[in-house]
C-alpha cells in the first residue's frame, strides 16, 4: 500500500466554479462532481494538511459578462462574489456528510449563512483540523479568485497556492492539441513570464513571485494526483518557484 506524507503543512486550494458543474461544461451544481471534490479533499485532510479553500464562481457567473451587458463593472463583480458563496456552501455540506469539519468565511457579510472572514479566526480553525472555505473573493470588484488565493495564502502563511486544474501540470503546449506537448516537472516565475504561460491571472502571479509564494498546478481530477503532488512527488503536477 503506497504511503503518502505531505511535505506541505498548511495550503491554499485555489478551485474554478466550473469545477463543481461537472465536466460536461453544464451550469449550476453537479451533485456527481461536488461529491468527487469533497472526496479529493477529504483524502489530503486525512493526512493532517490544513487546508484553506479559495473557490470561484464561473459555474454560474463571471464578472464580464455583465460587463459585456453594459453593466456597471462593480454590480456585475459582486454578483459573482455571490456566487462563490454558493459554491461554498455546496462544498461544506459535501464535506460535512464525510464528516470533515468546515467553516465557509466570506469577504461579503453574509452572517446567516457563514462567517466573515478574519484571518487568524481561519488560521485557528485550520489549526483545529477545520477545513476553511474562502468564499466571495477579495470583496472587491476588479479582482479575481485567483487573487483571492494569492492574498489569503500570503495572509494565513499557507506554504503553497495549489492550482486545481483538468490536466496534469503546465506543458509546452497545449496537450489536447498537440501530441508531442511535454510537461514541466518544475518552471521558475520568469520562466512562465517569458513563455507567457498564463498560470494565474497577473495580478495574482505577481503577488506570489514577489512574496516567494510557491504555486503547484495539480490535476485534481486524477484519483492521485493531488495526493502524489502534496507529497512532493514530480511525476505529477507542475511546481512553480523562485528558481524553477
Amino acid at each position: 500500500m503506497t504511503q503518502y506524507n505531505p511535505v506541505y503543512k498548511r495550503i491554499i486550494l485555489k478551485m474554478s466554479g466550473e469545477a463543481l458543474a461537472g465536466e460536461d461544461g453544464a451550469s449550476g451544481i453537479s451533485p456527481t462532481a461536488v461529491g468527487v471534490i469533497a472526496e479529493r479533499i477529504e483524502q489530503i485532510h486525512q493526512l493532517g494538511v490544513q487546508i484553506g479553500l479559495v473557490i470561484g464562481g464561473g459555474n454560474f457567473w463571471r464578472g464580464a459578462i455583465g460587463a459585456s451587458w453594459g453593466m456597471e463593472q462593480s454590480t456585475a463583480d459582486h454578483i459573482g462574489m455571490i456566487a462563490t458563496v454558493m459554491n461554498g456552501l455546496a462544498l461544506q455540506d459535501a464535506l460535512e456528510r464525510r464528516g470533515v469539519t468546515t467553516r465557509v468565511q466570506t469577504a461579503i457579510a453574509m452572517n446567516q449563512i457563514a462567517e466573515p472572514y478574519i484571518r487568524l479566526r481561519a488560521v485557528r480553525h485550520m489549526e483545529k483540523g477545520r477545513v476553511v472555505i474562502i468564499a466571495g473573493g477579495t470583496g472587491n470588484p476588479y479582482f479575481t479568485t485567483d487573487t483571492a488565493a494569492a492574498l489569503r495564502a500570503l495572509e494565513i502563511d499557507a506554504e503553497i497556492v495549489v492550482k486545481a486544474t483538468k490536466v496534469n501540470g503546465i506543458y509546452t503546449a497545449d496537450p489536447k492539441k498537440d501530441p508531442t506537448a511535454t510537461r514541466y516537472a518544475t518552471l521558475s516565475y520568469d520562466q512562465v513570464i517569458a513563455q507567457n504561460l498564463g498560470v494565474m491571472d497577473m495580478t495574482a502571479f505577481t503577488m506570489c513571485r514577489e512574496k516567494g509564494m510557491p504555486i503547484l498546478v495539480v490535476n485534481f481530477w486524477s484519483p492521485t494526483d493531488l495526493l502524489e503532488a502534496i507529497c512532493g512527488r514530480t511525476e505529477v503536477g507542475t511546481l512553480v518557484t523562485a528558481n524553477g
